[in-house]
């Protein structure tokens, strides 16, 4: 569903396993005789054979002979390790003299896939076409023995076939997904004519191509749920719906970097944005202005999912983001956030505090948002009147009181805070201060007895009292509300599946960055190595990096007598702030990131 890889080494997920008690065999594989080598291989006891035996032997079944074995938990000799399916396909892939793949979908061209054979052949022989090349067409398969079908593909392809095996449910799975999404792009693309999208002069008078496909066509309706449930299946943020002068492009956003997944006729692309804006209540025939929406739906758990769906004009048509909101992802601990001890317990007794103005700063995607929710999530009791005044609301929280902002009715975000005001609210939190008038109803807010959060976009986090006093608001007003700011990145965080230690790390290359702090204590570096879990990037998952300035009765002072950034964050780093950067180098001495991640998010130390 994204760039072909051309060669073994860019199969990523490949694992070469040539076992040196390889044997000729022909035929489909039989449980006993996986036994038998398992045991003549020394990866099993005697005893442990007779056990699986006398297991197997039970009850007959039609499963695949891997997924039998691997039902009655195989141990190993060498560790007592219970050999899961993939560690068994694995054991099996050198046995066999193949290649072992872990079939990542996000690698996988569909539309070739589905090309190079029909779905009732993949089916019956169990197997899946995964790289379509020129002259290769590599084949993924859970019967390794068998080949009498390789011919024919060779024939009907006219390239050579190499084959590598994967696991029997993988191959089962996907077989399922990718024939079908082929399928029901295929059908839409001819429901509609092949027409393509709007030219670029068409889209400057009307908006409109020749001849639309019905936003509602049941093949339609398919990829668009195909594209959604991949993408939480994925661990997706954003989904990127992108039109382009041959092909319509989707993108998926995964810990931050973005992934091509699939070319699409850009006539079902735009049939898909179709469906999609009429889902999100959003003007189906308008498409040259830009427009806001959201749904609502469920991921393959159960669990609901709420969408926030923005989309663009462009050259070619409407580009379309959808922002995902997981509420598996809506982190409430501090620790899981990524704060230190450190910065936590003094986070802790700011929001605690019973009026006051805290400010949350970054750029655009640094978590500002996620870190705000959790915070607000632990302080809205039934106590309490937690309302929000936002731009757009990014997630619908039962515990808060949210208002969307719209200027179109002359209601931004100073007159939400008036309206606020006369609600009997104890925590207010503004989605952005952005001029004068906003942050003076902040301050009066925050003057008048209430708990205001927002957030603010400088590099760090002193630089948020200049930008304050930029904005107009007097020194002596914001000594008299500011409680204090937060900054914060987001970087990511080594696979712990896969990360190894860096014996070429030195300590001094991470003193020289923090210079002039010293990191004292333990120092274990790890390094990317990249697996099957990770896309073999060596990264899962990320966290914040903090910046923590609590305003003191000396920084007050320096407020009034000296603000620049430069005398604020000395007077902050006294006070006990951790510069972000500093934060980051200590993630990396826990083994938790690298450096590189570090040098490129936090701005460096002065």
């Amino acid at each position: 569903m994204g760039a072909d890889f051309q060669t073994d080494a860019d199969m990523s997920n490949t694992v070469r396993s040539k076992s040196p008690s390889r044997i000729d065999f022909s035929g489909p594989l039989d449980w006993r005789r996986l036994v038998e080598w398992l045991q003549l291989d020394q990866v099993i006891s005697a005893q442990e054979a007779q056990r699986i035996t006398a297991r197997c032997a039970q009850a007959e079944s039609v499963q695949h002979p891997l997924l039998r074995l691997a039902s009655v938990s195989v141990r190993r000799a060498s560790d007592d390790k219970a050999l899961d399916i993939e560690l068994l396909t694995q054991w099996l892939a050198g046995r066999a003299g193949l290649d072992y793949l872990r079939i990542d979908p996000l690698k996988v061209d569909v539309g070739k896939v589905a090309d190079a054979m029909s779905a009732a052949f993949a089916e019956r022989h169990k197997i899946l076409p995964v790289l379509v090349s020129t002259a290769e067409l590599v084949v993924a398969v859970t019967e390794p023995f068998i080949i009498d079908w390789v011919a024919e593909v060779e024939r009907q392809s006219r390239r050579t076939v190499r084959r590598v095996l994967a696991s029997p449910l993988e191959i089962q799975r996907y077989t399922a997904e990718f024939f079908a999404l082929a399928k029901s792009v295929k059908a839409a693309n001819k429901a509609g004519g092949n027409s393509g999208g709007a030219s670029f002069e068409q889209l400057v008078e009307l908006g409109k191509s020749n001849k639309q496909i019905d936003a509602n066509d049941q093949s339609v309706v398919q990829v668009v749920d195909w594209l959604w449930q991949y993408a939480f299946d994925q661990r997706a943020s954003d989904i990127h719906l992108e039109p382009r002068r041959e092909q319509g492009v989707i993108r998926f956003r995964i810990d931050g970097v973005l992934h091509p997944v699939y070319q699409m006729p850009i006539g079902v692309l735009n049939a898909m944005t179709a469906r999609i804006k009429l889902l999100g209540r959003m003007d189906v025939v308008e498409r040259r202005r830009p427009q806001d929406g959201r749904i609502k739906t469920r991921n393959p758990r159960g669990d609901e999912i709420e969408m926030r769906i923005s989309t663009l004009p462009t050259a070619f048509g409407e580009k379309m983001v959808m922002r995902i909101f997981d509420p598996e992802t809506a982190v409430k601990d501090l620790d899981a956030l990524g704060f230190s001890g450190h910065d936590a317990q003094r986070w802790e007794a700011l929001v605690k505090r019973p009026t006051g103005i805290i400010l949350v700063t970054g750029p655009t995607g640094s978590g500002k948002t996620t870190t705000l929710y959790s915070t607000l999530k632990r302080v809205a009791t039934e106590e309490v009147n937690v309302s929000t005044v936002e731009d757009p609301i990014e997630m619908i929280e039962p515990a808060f009181n949210q208002t969307q902002v719209q200027p179109q009715l002359d209601f931004g975000f100073p007159e939400g805070l008036r309206a606020l005001m006369r609600q009997d609210p104890d925590i207010i939190m503004v989605g952005e201060i952005r001029d004068q008038q906003t942050a003076e109803m902040a301050v009066q807010a925050a003057l008048t007895g209430h708990l205001v959060f927002s957030t603010l976009h400088t590099n760090d986090a002193p630089s948020a009292v200049t930008r304050l006093l930029e904005l107009g608001v007097p020194a002596y007003l914001i000594n008299a509300t500011l409680l204090g700011v937060l900054a914060q990145r987001l970087v990511r965080t080594l696979c712990k599946q896969c990360r190894a230690p860096d014996p070429e790390a030195k300590r001094e290359a991470l003193a020289e960055v923090v210079k002039p702090w010293q990191i004292n204590g333990a120092y274990k570096p790890f390094k990317p190595v990249g697996c099957v879990d990770c896309r073999m990037t060596g990264f899962m998952g990320r966290m914040g990096l903090y910046e923590l300035l609590v305003v003191s009765e000396a920084f007050k002072e320096k407020v009034n007598r000296e603000p620049n950034a430069d005398a604020l964050k000395r007077q902050a780093i006294s006070d006990g702030m951790r510069p972000l950067r500093l934060a980051g180098a200590l993630r990396v001495a826990e083994g938790l990131t690298v450096l590189e991640e570090i040098l490129s998010a936090t701005p460096p130390l002065s």
